[in-house]
């Protein structure tokens, strides 16, 4: 039964994340985290520098690592089919409509519409990954003081006050 609820979790994440991998983050942190609980807040920051860190498509790297740690390998795979499948058939047929439709100002304005509500995704995912990273801090509050951003050029301290 893992190996469903990964390829659906993938699946939906994938599906409704238009434009790549980094749209798709937000989506799976939902369905990691919130939704299913396969990894905590740290875990999946830590996954996800990882998986930036190694070359590759970032969808891909998320599924492989959270299936195969849920579900070992049949978890892996159904993880992987569930973020690759539907997105090469979703990506042929679009190819086929947006050919067919490729002047009208329509499908000119939904692709320029759809480029700041990714960036608002991925600036509440940072807000909410920063809070819970200075949370576990013991010092996170005095790290956004103004003075410890200030720095040893303008305040001529080499280290924050206390």
């Amino acid at each position: 039964m893992i190996w469903f609820q990964l390829m659906l979790g993938f699946f939906i994440a994938n599906i409704l994340g238009y434009g790549g991998g980094p749209s798709s983050i937000p989506l799976m942190y939902h369905e990691i985290v919130t939704h299913y609980g396969w990894l905590n807040d740290s875990e999946f920051s830590n996954m996800l520098a990882l998986g930036n860190a190694l070359p590759g498509p970032i969808a891909t790297k998320i599924a492989a690592f959270v299936g195969y740690g849920a579900g070992g390998w049949t978890g892996l795979l159904a993880a992987l089919a569930g973020t690759i499948l539907p997105s090469a058939v979703a990506l042929i047929v679009l190819l086929k409509v947006l050919h067919k439709y490729r002047q009208s100002p329509v499908v000119k304005g939904m692709s320029l519409l759809v480029q700041p509500v990714i960036t608002i995704m991925m600036v509440v995912l940072t807000w909410q990954m920063a809070k819970s990273s200075f949370g576990q801090m013991a010092f996170g509050s005095r790290l956004a003081s103004p003075s410890s951003l200030s720095g040893p050029c303008i305040s001529g301290r080499s280290t924050p006050p206390l």
